[in-house]
């Protein structure tokens, strides 16, 4: 064998497990979506579609998590450090008229904030996203997550008991 068809099978083999990274620490677990947090968003789910989400758990394991009846496995994870303005930047509209969200708003006091994102394949939550509840999450400290579902902004806490998923 030379070293090239060497190369090509040993990379063949390797790079499927360079982005196979395990959900970190801080966020494995259970957590209870606690609260519709009021923001200036403007959304795609009214009031009731976002209040089914109170009172469901999300539960992430080290190489999955699960909303419900939604899992993904192996997930792609990314993490990254915000400031309080590049999440302004990242998450509000552009014009005066759009939807505007800060970190006062979320509770958020401190200058910076972990994001968690993790990629799946599409699912279908309502017709309007193809987000699954805390596939993308900003750790507001050890016990409480910060998420968005159409742009409506949730809280969770996290479950120290063991308890089924609320359907």
């Amino acid at each position: 064998m030379t070293g090239r068809l060497r190369i090509i099978f040993f990379l063949a083999g390797v790079i499927p497990f360079l982005n196979a990274q395990e959900i970190p620490q801080v966020l494995q677990g259970r957590w209870r979506v606690a609260r519709i947090i009021p923001t200036s968003t403007i959304s795609c789910w009214g009031y009731a579609e976002a209040r089914t989400l109170i009172g469901t758990e999300i539960d992430y394991q080290a190489n999955a998590f699960r909303w419900k009846d939604f899992s993904a496995s192996h997930p792609g994870v990314a993490a990254s450090t915000l400031s309080a303005e590049q999440f302004h930047q990242e998450y509000s509209g552009r014009g005066a008229a759009d939807s505007q969200v800060s970190f006062a708003e979320l509770g958020i006091r401190g200058p910076t904030i972990l994001r968690i994102t993790l990629t799946h394949p599409d699912a279908n939550i309502t017709g309007a996203t193809v987000e699954i509840p805390g596939d993308e999450v900003f750790i507001k400290n050890r016990n409480t997550i910060v998420f968005s579902v159409c742009n409506v902004y949730f809280e969770a806490h996290r479950n120290h008991r063991k308890s089924a998923t609320r359907r």
